[in-house]
């Protein structure tokens, strides 16, 4: 590091001239370089360390790296270790091989892939953000097809020549010289956390062996591995997974940790025999993932204060329901995150403990040695709680003792499986519960789906037909005001015309009204009636709230929220 790369930070006003000499002392007595200094303390930002490496070495500054600019032919000649280790990657800009790096004063490496790649180059520098997720996102793993080919003409394959070694400490995407079984698993793998999928099944059936992801709720078909190397792949997920490679006759759980893509990810693994075989399952967790705030969820105004006011009762039970994977979960951990502080006792049950959250004691349910939800919330509530939060209301005991503990002063939180807000009473009265004690402890509920977010790059305006309007309630008259847009896909999709997802909400507060009718054994009907009187907002009807905002397609609403919706129904 140069005078020059100091006076660009100066130059740039992230830096000030007069504390330079502090700062370097300051880095001299930590051991570490001024820059790494600077960036701990949040004094500048890798984009400034790019920008200011930019005007002291007259080189072009690269803010993103795009799919277009990256070359699986150029990035196979090197190897993963050295580009992830020096923080570089080369690319195709305008025609040309340009070697992008993070750290353009380490000359040695850029010096090594010019001679290694043999043609013109330049240089340019990114933010090392950017390049390490350039090089993770876009460094070609060994093809599918080629991986194939070894397998079949790996004909002395069998189960006793795995390898048992851990792959805990290690990178997946760094394992290849194992064996061929090993480095399929390794690719099934890292191309789903690359694909950011949320499960991967590996499904047996008579004469193949089918491996499907589900990215952004929707399934879609990966690979199809040889028939005969089906056993030798089942039993090295169970070893990762340390799980009885011999039971093939009885289901079976368990637990893996890696590390793939320079992501830490815990996969929690189903194994299930069915007529072919065995089926597995695994559902894909990204613990370096941090919970986004509440208010960035997406409520609108009156859903966001109504469940505001709920959370910040001193006692009371808020329910969350929906079918599974609709985000029960992460709306919960939004919840608790918003509510968690020192000065209040927050202890959860779940099974299993999906995210550990600083500051929140956590217990692990384990039913096999009788640790319930229902014993361990009732030794929670000799811990002296504040705040609980029960992973799922699965029985009529766990519920009682949920009720019993928003009646003695305690702030709960559950999730609760329910089409929509009013079911959700109904559900609780067929559990066996009293109404007048729902009337009294429950103080909102919240129903959600997630519906697929529209790809920015490539959706399009178009006009929908009146068949899709009617199903919405949407009159032509409404539909003039209204912008729609189609999902296209485009090569930054891997062409779904969807990236990510979106929550729709539909919130019930406990209103007087509604209490009456709880206490009355009020079917749904009703119930959903006196809330939308009370200003209720549909899941059907918040989603078009974000079809509106260009968010998502009428498609994506139909398809989780048409059930809840009452013909002739119209938006206000």
């Amino acid at each position: 590091m140069g005078q020059g790369f100091l006076q660009a930070l100066i130059k740039m006003g992230v830096l000030k001239a007069e504390l330079v000499e502090n700062f370097k002392e300051e880095a001299r007595s930590a051991g570490v370089s001024l820059v790494a200094y600077l960036l701990s303390k949040k004094i500048i930002t890798q984009q400034d360390v790019a920008q200011a490496y930019s005007q002291d070495l007259s080189i072009p500054y690269v803010e993103n790296i795009t799919e277009l600019m990256a070359d699986a032919a150029l990035l196979g000649k090197i190897q993963f270790h050295f580009l992830r280790q020096n923080n570089i990657i080369p690319v195709i800009i305008n025609e040309k091989i340009v070697i992008i790096s993070a750290d353009p004063y380490k000359v040695q490496p850029i010096d090594e892939l010019m001679l290694l790649l043999g043609r013109q180059v330049t240089q340019a520098v990114a933010p090392t953000s950017v390049v390490i997720d350039a090089i993770n996102r876009y460094y070609p793993l060994e093809g599918t097809k080629q991986m194939m080919e070894e397998l079949e003409e790996d004909s002395k394959l069998i189960e006793g020549e795995l390898d048992l070694g851990s792959i805990d400490e290690q990178d997946v995407l760094s394992m290849a010289s194992k064996t061929p079984v090993v480095k399929l698993v390794n690719h099934i793998l890292f191309q789903a956390v690359k694909r950011e999928a949320s499960d991967i099944h590996i499904e047996p059936y008579e004469k193949e062996v089918r491996v499907r992801y589900r990215v952004d709720g929707v399934m879609f078909s990966a690979l199809n591995p040889p028939k005969r190397i089906q056993s030798a792949l089942i039993s090295r997920i169970k070893i990762m997974a340390n799980l009885n490679i011999a039971e093939k006759r009885k289901p079976q759980d368990g637990r893996i940790e890696i590390k793939a893509a320079g992501k830490e990810i815990d996969i929690r693994v189903s194994v299930l025999p069915v007529i072919y075989g065995e089926r597995v399952v695994m559902r894909l967790l990204d613990k370096s993932k941090t919970f986004v705030k509440l208010e960035t969820l997406g409520f609108s105004p009156r859903d966001f204060s109504v469940l505001e006011h709920a959370i910040s009762q001193p006692n009371g039970i808020v329910l969350v329901s929906g079918p599974t994977g609709s985000g029960k979960t992460t709306t919960l951990y939004s919840i608790l995150s918003r509510v968690n502080s020192p000065e209040v006792n927050l202890v959860t049950v779940e099974d299993p403990v999906e995210y550990q959250i600083s500051g929140i004691n956590q217990v692990q349910v384990n039913e096999k040695i009788g640790l319930t939800f229902a014993a361990a919330l009732r030794s929670i509530l000799r811990q002296d709680p504040d705040i609980i939060m029960i992973g799922e209301a699965r029985d009529t005991e766990t519920v009682q003792i949920a009720i019993q503990a928003s009646l003695t002063g305690h702030l709960v939180f559950s999730t609760i499986h329910t089409n929509n807000a009013p079911a959700t009473i109904t559900r609780l009265i067929d559990m066996g519960i009293e109404p007048f004690l729902i009337a009294s402890s429950v103080t909102a509920i919240l129903a959600q789906r997630l519906v697929r977010r529209l790809c920015e790059s490539c959706k399009r305006k178009y006009i929908p037909d009146q068949s899709s309007l009617t199903a919405l309630g949407i009159t032509p008259e409404q539909a003039q005001k209204i912008t729609f847009y189609e999902a296209v896909g485009c090569p930054k999709c891997m062409n779904s015309g969807y990236a990510g997802r979106l929550p729709i909400f539909e919130i019930m507060q406990m209103t007087p009204g509604i209490a009456q009718l709880v206490v009355q054994r009020a079917d749904s009907l009703k119930i959903k009636e006196q809330a939308l009187k009370d200003g209720m907002t549909l899941l059907l009807h918040d989603g078009i709230l974000k079809i509106e905002a260009g968010i998502t397609t009428i498609e994506e609403v139909l398809s989780v929220a048409s059930a809840d919706f009452e013909a002739g129904e119209v938006i206000d």
